[in-house]
């Protein structure tokens, strides 16, 4: 793929910190991304961990990855002769991203009204902490907020009564961008189509809670009366908790020692169940606790978990899989962080650019398509890196940037 499904799409960002990797997710598909930054710069380079010491100084791993790719072009937009050169800027692009509190854009007079007069084809999207309406609009944030607010992550006490913050995935800051990526796609398709520009706003705490769904919907269908909404079949009716909140008395859906790690056992189908009976000789478990068709988990059912467990142990983690695939069973790894790097099946669908192009080993987007492969992005750029690149050529060749 030589320039990307976005190639030709022009992007100006002004984003700082998380919200950055809006922009970042345009540029895998192969968008020229312009990042907007003041004087002092995007602080993302010197936040969070870990840091990458190297001839461009020291730079976050979170900058060299959402930044990837961009251009980094300084303008103080208090100054007339700034202000004038984003303008510009403006007219030439397709997409403006404001990642910012919300208003800011609007605060300095670059509203969604000012952006329709220079591009009135223009994709505006904001994406902000808790978005620009509702009573949290204004409040200062980060990160872990969005999932605490969502209910995603919960403290967890520590041994000497101390609340912590878990180690979990975070959720909010990595879907919000997703999800807005999504958004201005649609809106850039029928900006193409029909010239109709388009202003919207996502929040990274609405992303968090959306990527929740399947909990929060079933708390509020479980305000409605058992006789119109229940449990599955298998549990007698009985409403179990939302999500995996309903998963921890499982018995055939489960984790597993196995010899050397642990596995996810997955035979909630009968069918399934019956697989793994057979394949390691225990019909007589099958024919004891045959279960329903579907969704039977053998909640509480210790015989049968004590039985589980001491067989789960006689093998390893790759016998297991290897089992499960031949007699088709369900079984899953059960990897951190440090372990999927060497899953074969991390190798096989993930792509690495290494450090000597991007500043640290990246994993690009894991999208497959047929034929062809999605652009190579470059290094995060260095503050104003291309000022004076993307400056000039709006002097001297403004026609073909629009």
């Amino acid at each position: 793929m030589s320039g990307g499904f976005l190639d030709g799409v022009r992007v100006i960002d002004v984003s700082m910190l998380g919200p950055g990797a809006l922009g970042g997710h345009l540029v895998d598909f192969g968008a020229e991304v312009i990042k907007i930054e003041s004087p002092s710069g995007d602080y993302v380079r010197q936040m969070t961990w870990p840091i990458v010491h190297d001839d461009h100084g020291a730079n976050s791993l979170m900058h060299l990855h959402i930044n990837r790719g961009k251009k980094s072009v300084v303008l103080d937009l208090k100054t007339d002769g700034d202000r004038a050169s984003f303008e510009k800027l403006v007219k030439s692009a397709d997409v403006v991203i404001e990642g910012m509190r919300p208003g800011f854009l609007d605060k300095i007079g670059f509203g969604f009204d000012r952006l329709k007069e220079l591009q009135p084809s223009i994709v505006v999207c904001s994406l902000s902490g808790y978005g620009a309406t509702g009573p949290y609009r204004t409040m200062p944030s980060h990160g872990v907020a969005y999932d605490a607010w969502s209910g995603v992550v919960q403290p967890t006490t520590d041994e000497d009564g101390f609340e912590r913050i878990p180690p979990l995935v975070n959720v909010g800051i990595s879907a919000g961008p997703a999800f807005a990526a999504l958004s201005i796609l649609a809106a850039l398709v029928r900006a193409r189509t029909s010239g109709e520009p388009a202003s919207m706003e996502l929040a990274q705490s609405d992303a968090s809670a959306y990527f929740d769904w399947y909990r929060i919907e079933t708390e509020r269908a479980y305000l409605r009366p058992q006789a119109e909404v229940s449990g599955n079949a298998s549990d007698d009716g009985e409403r179990r908790g939302a999500g995996l909140g309903g998963m921890f008395e499982g018995v055939r859906y489960q984790f597993y020692e196995s010899a050397d790690g642990h596995v996810l056992f997955m035979a909630s189908e009968q069918a399934f169940w019956r697989n793994f009976c057979e394949g390691v000789d225990r019909l007589d478990l099958f024919e004891k606790w045959p279960g329903s068709t579907y969704a039977d988990h053998a909640r509480n059912n210790t015989e049968l978990h004590v039985e589980l467990r001491a067989i789960f142990r006689t093998k390893t983690t790759r016998e297991w899989l290897a089992f499960g695939d031949d007699k088709n069973t369900p079984i899953a790894p059960v990897n951190t962080a440090r372990t999927i790097l060497d899953d074969p099946q991390f190798a096989d669908r993930f792509t690495w650019v290494d450090a000597d192009a991007l500043g640290s080993d990246q994993l690009l987007m894991p999208l497959h398509v047929h034929g062809e492969a999605l652009p190579i992005p470059t290094r995060a750029p260095d503050l104003g890196e291309h000022t004076d690149e993307v400056l000039t050529s709006l002097e001297n060749n403004p026609s073909s940037l629009i």
